[in-house]
């Protein structure tokens, strides 16, 4: 029997998430309390997204949602509230940012948050919020024409990984002579423990209560599951034991672990950790 074991926000991309009990899946992604996964993102001064690939220190700004506000904690820094409420479309200060090739458009947050981030990662940024008006579409090549929108995330709404799976590399890693890995280094929203390790590679729908999720890409892996999430500084990659065993061709050979799923049914429904899971294989 497949049970939802963790359920993880990340509010401000690349930066730690919010551990919850429960969630609504929306099409976008997750969401709590209104505020959706990687609603959030840091840029540079010229638009230009960062993330833990090249500042792993954004893993130790820790978000956490208050009645009005988003508190940001960070070593070494004062707390900083972000209001939760959104700007007013028509007078808000935007800007044009680029997420991998994707030109968006974003509120600009004030000053003092630009300041706020420029001064823990040591060079000159801006926080910015994703505008209504602006796009951001899963690839329909692997949606199956599914129109799927997400908002700052890489490209898909919701992440999942079988908690199987991390014990099986954990194993491996085990036999290398390695520590073991958290699930946070690999960032998922949804942990489904039950299924064996890797089986949601070959889920075709995941069943929560009604609501429907679908995966419809393997996650290829880039460098920052090496970033040590306590720590906010790179360690060993765990790419050197996942490339001999989780390459995929259908991704071009790409290092896979966890899969990317959109929502087909049951938008706005909440999930809990505990419930039950429906796993439909897909032969």
């Amino acid at each position: 029997m497949a049970i939802l074991s963790d359920i993880t926000l990340y509010p401000i991309k690349s930066c730690a998430g919010i551990a919850l009990r429960e969630a609504t899946l929306t099409r976008a992604g997750l969401m709590t309390e209104g505020i959706y996964d990687r609603e959030w993102m840091v840029v540079d001064a010229d638009g230009n997204y960062l993330t833990q690939r090249e500042h792993p220190k954004l893993a130790l700004v820790t978000p956490r949602i208050k009645a009005n506000t988003l508190e940001l904690r960070a070593p070494g820094m004062l707390r900083l509230e972000i209001p939760l409420g959104l700007p007013d479309p028509e007078s808000a200060p935007a800007r044009t940012v680029l997420l991998w090739d994707l030109s968006l458009k974003a509120y600009d947050c004030d000053d003092l948050t630009a300041a706020w981030f420029t001064s823990f990662l040591g060079l000159p940024c801006r926080l910015v919020r994703f505008h209504p008006e602006a796009q951001n579409l899963a690839n329909m090549k692997w949606t199956g024409g599914v129109e799927a929108p997400t908002l700052f995330s890489d490209g898909y709404p919701v992440l999942v990984i079988g908690a199987e799976s991390l014990r099986d590399l954990n194993e491996r890693l085990h036999k290398a002579g390695r520590a073991p890995l958290p699930m946070n280094r690999f960032r998922p929203n949804l942990v489904v423990d039950g299924l064996g390790a890797y089986e949601e590679d070959y889920i075709d729908t995941f069943d929560f209560d009604g609501a429907v999720l679908k995966p419809v890409k393997p996650c290829p892996r880039c460098p920052m599951p090496s970033v040590d999430q306590a720590t906010g500084t790179f360690g060993p990659d765990p790419l050197e034991i996942l490339q001999s065993y989780r390459a995929k061709p259908e991704v071009d050979g790409g290092i896979c672990f966890g899969m990317n799923n959109i929502l087909l049914e049951g938008e706005g429904q909440r999930v809990h950790v505990g419930q039950q899971v429906g796993a439909e294989l897909a032969f």
